[in-house]
């Protein structure tokens, strides 16, 4: 069963319906509503970003489609066959996830790409849906600090009992794998905080902790 999803017009963040409302009025052709998770719900591995970027999920509707993110992200996950066909930073381009899921800790997208704390927990039943709803979920891969911590929220472990790092993996009480990565932000790899080969280093543990 498909787990729930914010309805297009979901009124939980007063802040973010506020932003989604301004680009609607902008942006008409945008997506402008909570970006929906991507890939197979059977997938041993879950990736697990902060929020939807403003000119790329948010227009788009597909998570990490056409933002510098993405670049990184799905040129990865290609070559490691966890996607096939080819990423044209669009929707349409016939890309598919085959042993992965991609989903956000908050689905819609925040005024300077930044979530706040009230918005990560307002979103997190959703996170929590997804990991329910994943039976053969191995290992989930956060980007950031934000994901890191929204996915410990959804478990009900303290941030403080499994602090986030860079490479680390860390076992959670549910039998699944927690894996760390920086974010795949244009900032972070702009300043060389995080190569490919920093990424794809990541990713091969990620593939060996799922079997």
């Amino acid at each position: 069963m498909s787990p729930a999803a914010p309805s297009r017009d979901c009124p939980l963040c007063p802040r973010l319906a506020a932003l989604r409302g301004q680009n609607r009025a902008v942006f008409p052709d945008w997506h402008n509503a909570p970006v929906p998770s991507w890939g197979p719900l059977d997938a041993p591995i879950l990736v697990l970003g902060m929020a939807p970027g403003q000119r790329g999920a948010n227009r788009t509707g597909r998570p990490f489609t056409g933002d510098h993110a993405g670049k990184l992200l799905y040129t990865t996950l290609l070559k490691y066959g966890l996607a096939q066909g080819e990423y044209a930073e669009r929707p349409d381009d016939g890309m598919a996830l085959i042993g992965c899921r991609v989903t956000n800790a908050v689905r819609c997208v925040p005024p300077a790409n930044l979530p706040q704390p009230a918005e990560v927990r307002a979103c997190n039943g959703f996170l929590q849906g997804e990991i329910a709803a994943m039976p053969k979920l191995r290992v989930v891969l956060a980007l950031g600090v934000l994901a890191h911590n929204a996915l410990l929220r959804g478990l009900g472990i303290p941030a403080a009992r499994l602090p986030f790092g860079h490479g680390a993996v860390q076992p959670l009480p549910n039998g699944v794998w927690l894996a760390d990565s920086y974010h795949v932000s244009r900032y972070n790899t702009s300043t060389r905080r995080l190569t490919a080969p920093m990424f794809e280093a990541v990713v091969e543990e990620v593939l060996r902790r799922a079997g």
